[in-house]
């Protein structure tokens, strides 16, 4: 995870918003650690002046899946990067395609 220049790392829900509603474009995302489920991490995305934050996930064997909205498929995925390319996509399942990287200051 630490390889993708939109993973923030262990901000807050809060901060992640700021940063999101600063971009101002709704597709804009980034990743940041999980503060309720240590180990896993949040996809947070802007949509209309909100932001929607979908739990990400690596299980046991290695594969990668996120949160979807009820009633859509799991889907499993080898590499954090092809998660986030597949959501890159309308209509799998979150609020908006993954569209703008924001990626974390240097």
């Amino acid at each position: 995870m630490e390889d993708l220049a939109e993973y923030h790392g262990p901000i807050s829900k809060r901060q992640a918003e700021e940063i999101l509603n600063e971009a101002g474009r709704d597709g804009s995302y980034l990743i940041r650690d999980s503060m309720s489920a240590a180990g896993s991490y949040c996809v947070c995305v802007l949509c209309d002046g909100w932001v929607y934050t979908y739990r990400v996930f690596r299980q046991k064997d290695g594969l990668w899946t996120i949160e979807v909205a009820p009633g859509m498929k799991e889907r499993l995925f080898r590499k954090v990067e092809n998660l986030i390319a597949a959501f890159k996509i309308p209509d799998q399942g979150i609020s908006v395609p993954l569209m703008y990287p924001v990626n974390k200051p240097k």
